[in-house]
This record gives structure tokens, C-alpha cells and sequence, in this order.
């Protein structure tokens, strides 16, 4: 097994990989396997499971396991294109701030602060009242919400690792800033990253889903997991599997990217050197 692979070693590794794969499997391909149209009505509304509805159907008598291998695309493609577009701004700024050492630091980080005074949930409705709604408003503004947190935190693990001896060597050598960021930073701030975006793709789930909630996302008869919580909560009690089912499907995916996530940083922690580090140290 490759170093690159070694936290599969662990148990939890294993198993968070495990979740994920399945996870995302059924969002990619499950729609090739739904046995009916998610968004035609098939029998009565609020029909118990049975043997030609699995999950049963929802308030308006559509197939809810047809609706639940529809449902996942939306909610991975979302969340992952903002988590992602989170950790470009914040990991540009955090880099940019930790290693300039100079009057660039408190003033990204003054802005930053003044970012996190907002509330995410209230900036996020205001943003999508002034540009409308839509999938890049929603990627953009969740994006947004993500940049400071992760730019205080890649910022604090730049300025650990920016005064180690070979960063300090790599400076002395003449390199320029960029490359000193990208070889000997960079690879040296990644356990504590992907511990936080675990923590951060699930957070992009939750505030994806609150938005669509509200109606001010996607919206209905789109085939979407946290549409289906929103459709079905009133009547849980009547036809919970409406509302379990793709529940536990998100939950089943924020478990396994954490566990995965957690099982890379220990793996990165205990073994991993960049070759330049270990050339400064020698």
C-alpha cells in the first residue's frame, strides 16, 4: 500500500471510505436503478412501504426511492463546489496573511473579522434578496460564509510552519515567496485543512438545506434530499420514511467525509515529512 493510501490502514479510514463511495455511488448512479419518474405521482400520498414502494411515497404520492436515488447529485455537487470555492478564497488569504509577516496580515484579518460578525444565515438571505435566487448565488454565498473561518485557520498553522528551519532555509536560498508557500508551507498545514473541511462540507450541507427550507434554493419538484426533509417533516408521523430516508442519507455522507477527513490528518501527522523538510533538517 502507497503512502498516499496509509490511512486506509485505520479502521475508521476503512470505513469512512466505505460511506462515502456508497454515498456518492447512489447519488452518480442511482438514478440509472430508480424504478419509477421521481417526480410523477405513482399512488396514493403518504402510502406505507410495500413491495412495489419500497420507501413508500411522499405527500404527493411520488416514489420516495426513486426520489431518494435522484435526490444525492444536487446535494454533493452544492455543497462540494462551495466548500471548495470556500477554501480557495480562505486558504488565499490565510496563506497570503500568515506568511507576509507584514502590514498585509492585520488588514485581511480586519476584514475577516468583520466577516464573521455577520451571521452566515442572515447574510446569506440578504445576498439572495439583492441577486436572486439560483444555484451560483447559493454556491457563491455559502462560499462566502466559509472563506473567514478557514482563513483563520490556515493562517494559524502558516505562521507555526513558516518559522520552522526549512521554510527559514528555503527564504535564505533566495526562493521566491510563491514557491516557498506552495513547497514548503502548503503540503506542512494540510493535516490541520483536512480535519476542518470535513466540519466544513458538512456545514455547507446544513446551510444548503436551511436555504432550501426556506424556499430561497432549489426548488420543488427538483429531486433533492434536503427538499425531501422540507416537503415531507409535517407529515412524519404519518409517512416517516419520507423524511428518514434521505436524512440518514446525508447523515451516512457527513460521517464518512469526517471519519475519512480525521483518519488522513492522523495518517499526515505521524508520518509525513516533505522531502525538503527532511533535506533542511538533515
Amino acid at each position: 500500500m502507497t503512502g498516499r493510501l496509509r490511512f486506509m490502514r485505520s479502521f475508521s479510514g476503512a470505513v469512512g471510505v466505505t460511506i462515502v463511495v456508497f454515498v456518492v455511488a447512489v447519488a452518480i448512479f442511482g438514478r440509472y436503478f430508480a424504478p419509477y419518474d421521481p417526480n410523477v405521482p405513482v399512488t396514493a400520498p403518504l402510502s406505507p412501504p410495500s413491495s412495489h414502494y419500497w420507501l413508500g411515497t411522499d405527500f404527493l404520492g411520488r416514489d420516495v426511492f426513486s426520489r431518494l436515488l435522484y435526490g444525492g447529485r444536487s446535494v454533493i455537487t452544492l455543497a462540494a463546489l462551495a466548500t471548495g470555492l470556500g477554501y480557495l478564497i480562505g486558504m488565499s488569504v490565510g496563506l497570503v496573511a500568515g506568511f507576509s509577516r507584514s502590514r498585509i496580515d492585520p488588514v485581511l484579518m480586519r476584514s475577516v473579522d468583520v466577516m464573521l460578525a455577520f451571521p452566515p444565515l442572515l447574510f446569506l438571505l440578504v445576498l439572495i434578496s439583492g441577486a436572486g435566487t439560483g444555484v451560483q448565488v447559493l454556491v457563491i454565498g455559502v462560499a462566502v460564509i466559509q472563506a473567514p473561518g478557514i482563513s483563520r485557520i490556515v493562517r494559524t498553522a502558516t505562521l507555526e510552519v513558516s518559522v520552522r528551519g526549512y521554510v527559514e532555509a528555503a527564504i535564505a536560498r533566495g526562493e521566491r515567496s510563491y514557491a516557498v508557500i506552495v513547497r514548503e508551507v502548503l503540503p506542512n498545514i494540510m493535516a490541520p485543512v483536512l480535519v476542518d473541511s470535513g466540519l466544513r462540507f458538512t456545514y455547507s450541507i446544513l446551510i444548503i438545506a436551511s436555504v432550501n427550507f426556506l424556499g430561497l434554493g432549489l426548488q420543488p419538484p427538483a429531486s433533492d434530499w434536503a427538499l425531501m426533509i422540507s416537503d415531507n417533516r409535517q407529515y412524519i408521523a404519518i409517512q416517516a420514511w419520507a423524511v428518514l430516508a434521505p436524512a440518514a442519507m446525508i447523515a451516512l455522507l457527513t460521517i464518512g467525509i469526517n471519519l475519512t477527513g480525521d483518519a488522513i490528518a492522523r495518517s499526515l501527522g505521524r508520518s509525513y515529512v516533505p522531502k525538503t523538510a527532511r533535506s533542511a533538517v538533515i
